[in-house]
């Protein structure tokens, strides 16, 4: 089969690659309908990330299982799943609890000896405890893909955000990065029942979106002009909730000094920068929380998904471009440039 493979920065190649087969009983093998390239993947293209040349990339992806090993129960061929973005094994304390992303067995698409998202098929560990089936039907409806796609990490880790900044029906929110995640973060608060959102970001396309999925102010200023006007937008009191969707020191430090006293700053962007961003003694004084990680995205799928179906959130606007597969190193290229905000993968 085909596949997306990392040799180094900035070199993104489609090559042929073993067919992926059922090794364990609780495998199965799913082809690849959708995918698309993540914000994160793009600290490996810049090399901040680093990666083994030859490796696997991508870890979103929709697609109808084709084989099934003799132990999976929940799926047969011909069904239409999604895959949040790790697999995990669904029995364990971890995954009993909702945090599939500390499950012992669990890891992710694309991490050495296992198949990337961004592929013509993918072997799927613990197909039970990983997949969430999707209506059949849905697999011909284009206009619904993208909403589908979007759940399997960047809706459900904007929810997350959403979550662990305790976001509540009237509260003022404020959420940091104008990326695919913070644009579902700012979708989230909006599906929470947020009374104002405000959206931190200068690109109009971008911030466009954000007022579609509920943003009620934009804020295009950055650092200590951006604390200062959001400020200014809440009476001098901060948001209750921010949702930290970029990552960097500046963008934390940002956060926490945007939150009200007694708020709470749900993070979820990838740590680049280490945690200078995070002063405790302003959040002692000021008792701010932080809360956050990886979002475990097999927990929300099932909350989520009857949204997406019914048509009540459509996070799939977030795709501004779509290729086939031949077209993912330019994918790259357009969103590591900024020409493109997220890009969907149709195979």
């Amino acid at each position: 089969m085909r596949a997306t493979v990392i040799h180094g920065p900035n070199d993104i190649r489609i090559e042929e690659v073993p067919d992926p087969v059922v090794r364990r009983p609780t495998d199965a093998v799913v082809r690849v309908v959708d995918a698309c390239i993540c914000g994160s993947d793009l600290w490996a293209y810049r090399g901040v990330a680093p990666r083994v040349a030859g490796q696997r990339i991508g870890h979103e992806f929709l697609g109808i299982v084709e084989e099934v090993g003799a132990e999976v129960t929940g799926f047969r061929p011909g069904d239409f799943v999604l895959a949040p973005f790790v697999w995990s094994d669904g029995t364990c304390e971890f995954c009993r609890e909702g945090l599939h992303t500390s499950c012992p067995e669990g890891g992710i698409w694309g991490q050495v000896g296992s198949d990337g998202g961004q592929g013509e098929a993918v072997r799927v560990p613990f197909a039970d405890g990983t997949l969430v089936g999707l209506p059949r039907e849905a697999a011909g409806e284009e206009k619904l893909l993208p909403g589908l796609l979007a759940l399997s990490d960047v809706m459900s880790t904007g929810h997350h955000a959403a979550v662990s900044a305790r976001v509540r029906p009237g509260a003022t929110v404020a959420v940091v990065g104008d990326g695919a995640v913070g644009l579902c973060g700012v979708l989230a608060a909006h599906r929470l029942g947020a009374g104002r959102i405000i959206a931190l970001g200068r690109h109009e396309r971008r911030t466009a979106i954000a007022r579609g999925f509920g943003a009620t102010d934009v804020v295009a200023e950055r650092g200590e002009a951006a604390v200062e006007a959001v400020r200014e937008l809440t009476g001098g009191l901060g948001a209750h909730a921010v949702l930290e969707a970029v990552g960097t020191a500046e963008s934390l430090r940002t956060a926490v000094s945007i939150a009200r006293d007694g708020g709470a700053v749900g993070y979820v962007g990838v740590p680049h920068g280490g945690s200078a961003g995070v002063d405790i003694s302003q959040m002692f004084d000021r008792n701010v929380t932080l809360a956050g990680g990886v979002a475990p995205a097999r927990a929300y799928i099932p909350e989520l998904l009857p949204d997406v179906l019914s048509g009540a959130i459509d996070p799939g606007a977030v795709f501004d471009r779509t290729v086939d597969l031949d077209g993912v190193p330019d994918g790259y290229r357009a969103m590591h440039e900024r020409t493109a905000l997220k890009v969907r993968i149709a195979l």
